[in-house]
């Protein structure tokens, strides 16, 4: 469907006219319109162009009892008017401030109840405040947190429950809690840690159980613990070690 298409309703449902409206005055600047800019309309597009042509006006609509229209308002107010939105109770205007705030101000957000919430707060929050969202109980806050906290505090989530959390990890971490990861229950971890690891930690992975990881470690473990792998019932991993041990023989046959 078109914009065009969308009908001018008021968020409860009823048609639009702009006859009695506060701003009607503004149609003839253009700065407002049905099908276009309005603040009366339930679609939120056409809020925000209302707002954007009129930012001053954004303060009289705080208490406005449809949470389109505040949450659109916030990106016009000023910080002490968001302040004001801090504890809204409707989830989407909770986020528009999530995104206002300076970072420092974010920390009143770690435990709100939706999660939306808490991946913006996440993704803003200021590093040293980061640690009190490790523990999270949605997944992706976890994966945020795990893309942005300072890598030496990553230790606190090498056990987290959600492998995608834990990929994030093994991507960060410092090499010396690599193998840990290396290690884990779920093959996309340990991919992730064993294409970081230095050749010289590989041996002992080269006889994981799926043929992915083996592939790394005889594409880069160092060349006399190769013979193990010439075998392997892969071929493609079979073949890497070979080619690697026997480079000869590999382009005599190739």
């Amino acid at each position: 469907m078109i914009e065009s298409d969308i009908p001018a309703l008021t968020w409860q449902g009823q048609a639009i006219s702009c006859e009695g409206c506060a701003h009607q005055d503004r149609l003839a600047h253009g700065s407002c319109g049905l099908l276009s800019s309005c603040v009366h309309d339930r679609y939120a597009k056409r809020i925000d162009r209302f707002f954007g042509t009129n930012p001053a006006l954004a303060s009289q609509y705080i208490d406005h009892p449809y949470f389109e229209v505040r949450a659109v308002a916030v990106k016009y107010l000023d910080l002490f008017q968001i302040n004001r939105l801090v504890t809204d109770p409707d989830e989407t205007v909770r986020a528009s401030v999530a995104l206002r705030l300076p970072p420092k101000m974010l920390v009143k957000f770690i435990n709100d109840e939706d999660r939306e919430v808490r991946v913006r707060v996440a993704s803003r929050l200021e590093l040293q405040d980061l640690p009190a969202m490790l523990n999270d109980r949605d997944y992706y806050v976890r994966v945020v947190v795990a893309r942005r906290i300072a890598p030496g505090l990553l230790f606190h989530m090498v056990n987290d429950v959600d492998d995608a959390v834990r990929r994030e990890v093994a991507a960060r971490i410092g090499t010396e809690l690599l193998p840990m990861l290396a290690n884990d229950r779920e093959v996309e971890v340990r991919l992730v840690a064993i294409r970081r690891m230095p050749s010289g930690l590989l041996p002992a992975f080269r006889f994981d159980r799926d043929w992915r990881v083996r592939l790394e470690v005889a594409q880069r473990v160092p060349a006399e613990f190769l013979s193990a792998l010439t075998n392997d019932e892969d071929p493609e991993v079979a073949s890497a070690a070979r080619s690697r041990l026997y480079p000869e023989q590999e382009n005599i046959h190739g």
